[in-house]
């Protein structure tokens, strides 16, 4: 297997992780279906603008895409309901994402203003 279709099978388990289909996950990231299909199967490399934007919006690991190395948290180090929480995190539209975002920082916020 080559380095570009390691890649493309890493990239592709990270969509499927994330619940999306190949037409979903090229919607979302503003690339034809062709051309994630090109990705996943090694026979174009992701620009890195493709990639940053894949964890930016996604939260997709990138260093994982590319050397095969994790530097986020394992499913084994979530709790269940800490990885049905992140799932449903990266199946929703970037606005619902960054309305989480501004919730959950508020309700931190609160929470350090109490133990003060």
């Amino acid at each position: 297997m080559t380095l570009s279709e390691e890649i493309g099978a890493r990239l592709r388990q990270l969509r499927a992780q994330a619940g999306l289909t190949q037409d979903q996950l090229a919607e979302k990231l503003g690339v034809s279906k062709r051309t994630q299909g090109n990705y996943e199967s090694g026979a174009s490399d992701a620009p890195a603008s493709y990639l940053s934007l894949a964890a930016r919006e996604l939260g997709f690991d990138v260093a994982f895409i590319i050397n095969g190395v994790r530097t986020t948290l394992t499913n084994e180090a979530l709790s269940e309901v800490e990885d049905c929480l992140i799932t449903q995190y990266r199946s929703i539209t970037p606005g619902d994402q960054e309305a989480i975002r501004r919730f959950l920082k508020a309700m931190a916020d609160d929470a350090a203003r109490q133990q003060n």
